[in-house]
């Protein structure tokens, strides 16, 4: 299965893709005139301005959803990998794409916004909501709904489980093991895969808005102690800051590093981590009550700094400060790394060893605790993207219990991925991603291309903000967007 899926793989992650979205997000930094570094004062300023309400959550609650699905184990065993197979310069390109991305990320959350709809007392939205109203073309849109279900419903949350029961092995481990149906299992494993999946029962079995209350306590706790841990670590090690930063941007561009890995990993691990252009942060925007549609996406962009300049470059500058995961020389050149033999790249143990080495013992198992609330977050908001596609699907086709089989499937997948080997787990994850970047960056360039909805809105913003109004209002028709029917009527 492994062969078949990176044959996949080969297609779905080209080059092609990989400088689409680098394109992408230049294109979107360009035509906003950089508004993730011109705004970049009115994003902090409307985390908290709007409150969560009956039909909708806050703008700080989707901060904390989309927040929960960026923030994961990319951040952790993701850039581990990246900097193992692409060189220290992949960390620079993951930079770039936050960079870049965050333009992305506010116009396909600015075009989730536009054209939600209100579902049984919530909003919902997303590309498959935008992609059927905007272009009109509801095949395209159905595509999209069935990839994000299969892909975020079933292959993400294996990656996520997958990691933390790699953490919890690596911290708790030597409990014995169990020959079962899946394989040699631990019993650490087994005993994490069950606590996990009766908490995540517990929690998406009680809503969208316990998942956002869930979120908006665990997300910014986890995100702040990881990165001050990580500061006080390079406190320890200032000295050699100067020349880790010279390494990550010098090996970007040595051609005996490799230039092309480089970008690659770095592309595609931070692709994976910040989910720019992917379209995942969209459905969370959508869910938010906020007075213009601008704001959210304005949000959204500032989530994908924290993401990755944030929490990845804490993990990046641990590992490399250290020296527990030094990748550089021919070597690199050779085999993309120097690997230990005994350690898969793509798990979370060379973060661990990082931490370990500076306060011993107590590293691997901080890095467990943060890898569960990191990846558990994220499965939670994979659960309620997969939930927003399943209940578009439902304005056409309903299917008696199509919520709980769902919840069924991603309880199933979770267990499966903890006690599971991380290659396959990383390898159908990429294959997700993938498919969900190709199908909505394809599907914000059209509408871009149709009638600038995305930035329209943000220029409509922007007046208002120069008027110095009070209170900011939204009219899609005299802006000249077409079916965004919640605004209308609001208007």
């Amino acid at each position: 299965m492994q062969e078949y899926v990176d044959l996949i793989n080969s297609f779905v992650w080209s080059p092609v893709l990989v400088y689409l979205l680098l394109a992408a997000g230049l294109f979107f930094s360009v035509l906003t005139r950089f508004v993730q570094v011109r705004l970049f004062k009115e994003m902090i300023h409307l985390l908290f301005s709007s409150k969560e309400s009956d039909r909708g959550i806050s703008s700080f609650q989707a901060l904390s959803v989309s927040l929960s699905g960026r923030v994961g184990t990319g951040n952790i065993a993701g850039v581990a990998a990246a900097i193992g197979f692409g060189g220290p310069g992949a960390v620079f390109w993951m930079w770039v794409v936050a960079f870049l991305g965050a333009a992305t990320a506010y116009v396909e959350s600015a075009l989730g916004q536009i054209y939600k709809e209100e579902d049984e007392g919530q909003f919902r939205g997303g590309p498959a909501y935008y992609i059927e109203k905007a272009m009109g073309q509801k095949w395209y849109a159905w595509i999209f709904a069935i990839s994000t279900i299969f892909a975020v419903g079933l292959l993400l949350p294996t990656v996520q489980s997958n990691a933390i029961g790699n953490a919890a092995d690596l911290a708790f481990g030597g409990s014995g093991v169990l020959e079962t149906s899946l394989g040699t299992v631990t019993y650490t494993k087994l005993v994490t895969a069950i606590g996990v999946v009766l908490l995540l029962g517990f929690i998406i079995f009680g809503g969208v808005k316990r998942i956002a209350h869930f979120t908006q306590v665990v997300v910014p706790f986890m995100a702040i102690g990881y990165v001050l841990l990580a500061i006080v670590i390079i406190l320890l090690h200032i000295t050699e800051l100067p020349g880790i930063l010279l390494l990550i941007v010098t090996d970007a561009f040595t051609p005996m590093a490799g230039v092309g890995a480089a970008i690659g990993w770095g592309v595609k691990r931070g692709v994976y981590s910040n989910e720019a252009g992917q379209g995942t942060g969209a459905h969370a925007a959508a869910a938010s009550e906020v007075e213009h549609p601008a704001q959210q996406g304005l949000v959204q962009a500032f989530s994908v700094y924290v993401d990755t300049l944030f929490v990845c470059s804490a993990t990046a500058f641990m590992i490399l400060i250290t020296n527990q995961y030094y990748v550089t020389g021919i070597e690199a050149t050779e085999s993309g790394g120097m690997l230990s033999n005994d350690v898969l790249a793509n798990s979370p143990a060379f973060t661990q060893y990082a931490l370990e080495s500076v306060v011993g013992g107590f590293g691997k198992t901080f890095v467990a605790f943060a890898l569960f609330f990191f990846a558990f977050t994220t499965i939670l908001a994979y659960y309620y993207i997969a939930e927003t596609n399943v209940a578009y699907i439902r304005r056409t086709i309903r299917i008696p219990g199509e919520i709980t089989v769902l919840k069924i499937m991603i309880l199933g997948a979770v267990f499966y991925g903890t006690v599971r080997t991380a290659d396959l787990a990383w390898a159908l994850g990429d294959m997700g991603v993938g498919l969900m970047a190709w199908l909505n960056i394809i599907g914000i360039l059209i509408l871009f291309l149709m009638g600038k909805p995305a930035l329209k809105t943000l220029w409509d913003y922007e007046e208002q903000m120069k008027a110095g109004v009070e209170k900011y209002t939204f009219d899609p028709r005299k802006l000249g967007i077409k079916n965004a029917d919640f605004w209308e009527r609001e208007g």
